[in-house]
């Protein structure tokens, strides 16, 4: 089964493709993330983003997109534009027949680290080591949709 990882953003959307084989062995198939640039009109780089997810989908065809919830922000303005951006993966999703699972971070720090309360570099030291990765993946966003993926594969 594949399973695609969203850590939605609109200037980064991290992205992490990993498949789960008949014995349980997750693998990392492609990690990274979709980039907008500041001052550009937020409907088109809404628009470029649901084209990169789009590609992602159409080359991998994950049976899972997971993706981790809008849990809490203290600065209103962001939230509304990650909402924007979880908002298009969400439908990007939907238009390519992918079942969708929502996450909270506490419940990927969980799945990934059987601590719900680790912090960044934890989770993404585990990552590394569970997927057997040689370093640890890069830009932040990649490695966090990585762990939203892997949380994914458990169900």
């Amino acid at each position: 089964m594949i399973i695609l990882g969203i850590d939605p953003g609109i200037a980064d959307t991290g992205f992490g493709v990993i498949r789960k084989e008949a014995n349980g062995k997750l693998v990392c198939l492609e990690y990274g993330s979709i980039r907008t640039k500041a001052g550009v009109e937020m409907s088109t780089r809404l628009m470029e983003l649901s084209q990169g997810l789009d590609e992602i989908m159409r080359k991998y065809e994950p049976a899972v997109m997971a993706i981790e919830e809008l849990f809490f922000c203290n600065n209103v303005k962001t939230a509304l534009i990650v909402g924007q951006a979880r908002g298009v993966a969400l439908l990007t999703a939907r238009q390519n027949n992918i079942k969708i699972k929502e996450f909270t971070p506490l419940q990927v720090k969980q799945a990934v680290s059987s601590y719900g309360k680790a912090d960044k570099g934890q989770v993404q030291r585990m990552v590394q080591m569970l997927l057997n990765l040689k370093e640890i993946p890069r830009p932040d966003d990649a490695a966090d949709a990585l762990a939203v993926a892997m949380c994914g594969s458990n169900i």
